[in-house]
């Protein structure tokens, strides 16, 4: 059965390259039936943000990613964590110098600060402690000297497989003895995720492709231990740009960030599965279901994705579209309350003209900001070249309906539509010509969500003549 793994550091926000390895993962495993693993890496007590392990088990909830095991916590599975699970690890390093596979460094601080001062090694350690005798090592052990224990990396090369970039063989000479053991005697991630890895059987290893280097590494540990090597998948960048990762720092949005600016959660998760794979059916529109059904690594590629704001707009928009009214317009009510203070309103009604045209909820104030007061505008938006409408003309086809809505014995969309398109056919003008100069007159605006007869049904008889008025008056002064 497959077994995989999402083992973030607690180190701040959800970033969203994160999030899609977590997604693949999820995908991978649930695709064949198998288990999904949340393990929380906290080993690095110094970059350890408070909070920042509930962002992650909030973050993976609201995508829709739920994992199967781990400690009960009333009721409910928690997730694994690193640092409860201390003195596994030194028991494995242990084993590892017993082997002569590891070893006790000794070095201080500042020894290995002058080492890089002085470029003797570049960035790798001298292995100073390496020669140590049993005696001396023994000796500094029994006096309390701090230490850490490092992996001794073995000559020649070390080949691996990788699901996505095929086999990769790294010269042994170009790595360091890592540190597995620090001298807070917790292991470093490089260590303690291989341990864990083993111990919950864990399959598939998926993680972004700057850990290939390392890769070698880790097989290196496996093999020391006699233990069974993982099939690895490792998976490009999401760019800003072609030169630029995705930043918390440049400012570019988290998860969290994409939620708080009315993003769904459903469309983030379709948008950035898409970042780096390709399904095989021409359609981008899944749900989280759908993709665990067609998931294939095949469809992972080398090639680092650009995150691209408009596509996800427009993605965001189409789930909108697809929303249930009564479920869309619990997401839009608050919103359409700030922005609408005029009594009357039907909020429902301004809710559904502006529902195909939104990417996010927070576009709909700036759609219908024109609601509570009518904003000044020129003259010039009444000349329409398709609709043969001009700052001349539209005078008398404003006089012309507004003595007919004046009179209008229902006031609903059908039967003013009725009204303004039967005054046109008597008239002998084009629909248009009626259509646009009022809707002109009732907006101020360019462009609006809905035609000239829903925004009499919105606005009502009497301010709808009322703003005609002023049309008729701004047109001829």
């Amino acid at each position: 059965m497959i077994r995989t793994r999402f083992a973030p550091s607690p180190t701040g926000y959800m970033h969203i390259g994160n999030l899609r390895t977590a997604l693949y993962e999820y995908f991978i495993a649930k695709h064949s039936g198998g288990s999904f693993i949340l393990r929380i890496e906290d080993t690095d007590q110094e970059r350890y943000v408070d909070g920042a392990v509930d962002i992650i088990y909030d973050t993976l909830k609201a995508a829709g990613i739920h994992h199967d095991e781990g400690p009960d916590i009333g009721g409910d599975y928690g997730p694994y964590i690193q640092s409860q699970r201390k003195n596994d690890y030194m028991k494995y390093a242990l084993e590892l110098v017993e082997k002569g596979e590891a070893y006790y460094c000794f070095c201080t601080k500042e020894r290995l600060e002058s080492l890089r001062a002085e470029g003797e090694t570049g960035v790798k350690y001298d292995r100073h402690c390496l020669s140590l005798s049993k005696e001396e090592i023994k000796k500094n052990l029994k006096d309390g000297v701090p230490f850490v224990i490092r992996q001794k990396i073995k000559e020649g090369t070390t080949t691996f497989h990788d699901e996505v970039y095929g086999d990769v063989t790294v010269p042994n000479c170009d790595m360091e003895d890592q540190i597995l053991i620090k001298s807070d005697g917790l292991p470093t991630y490089n260590f303690a995720n291989v341990i864990d890895d083993h111990l919950m059987n864990i399959t598939h290893v998926i993680r972004g492709n700057e850990y290939l280097s390392s890769t070698p590494k880790y097989n290196l540990l496996y093999e020391a231990f006699g233990w069974e090597i993982p099939t690895y998948i490792h998976v490009a960048p999401v760019m800003k740009d072609a030169h630029n990762k995705l930043s918390k720092r440049n400012g570019d949005a988290s998860f969290q960030d994409l939620v708080a600016k009315g993003y769904l959660p459903a469309a983030i998760v379709n948008y950035i599965t898409l970042l780096g794979w390709a399904p095989s059916e021409n359609r981008e529109i899944f749900s989280i279901d759908e993709l665990i059904e067609i998931f294939d690594v095949k469809g992972i590629s080398k090639s680092p994705a650009i995150f691209d704001p408009d596509k996800l707009k427009w993605m965001n928009g189409e789930y909108i579209k697809a929303m249930p009214f009564d479920e869309y317009y619990k997401m839009a009510e608050p919103v359409i309350k700030e922005a609408v203070k005029t009594e009357g309103i039907d909020l429902k009604f301004v809710a559904q003209i502006v529902k195909t045209r939104i990417s996010t909820v927070y576009d709909i104030p700036a759609l219908i900001d024109f609601i509570d007061a009518l904003p000044p505008y020129e003259k010039s938006l009444y000349t329409h070249k398709k609709m043969k409408t001009n700052e001349e003309n539209s005078i008398d086809f404003l006089k012309l309906i507004y003595g007919v809505l004046e009179n209008a014995p229902e006031w609903d969309n059908d039967s003013l539509y009725a009204l303004m398109v039967e005054t046109a056919k008597a008239n002998g003008l084009k629909n248009g010509q009626i259509l646009w100069p009022v809707r002109t007159a009732l907006s101020g605006k360019p462009a609006t969500p809905c035609g000239a007869t829903e925004l009499c049904v919105l606005l009502g008889k009497e301010e709808s003549l009322r703003r005609i008025q002023k049309g008729i008056e701004l047109l001829e002064s």
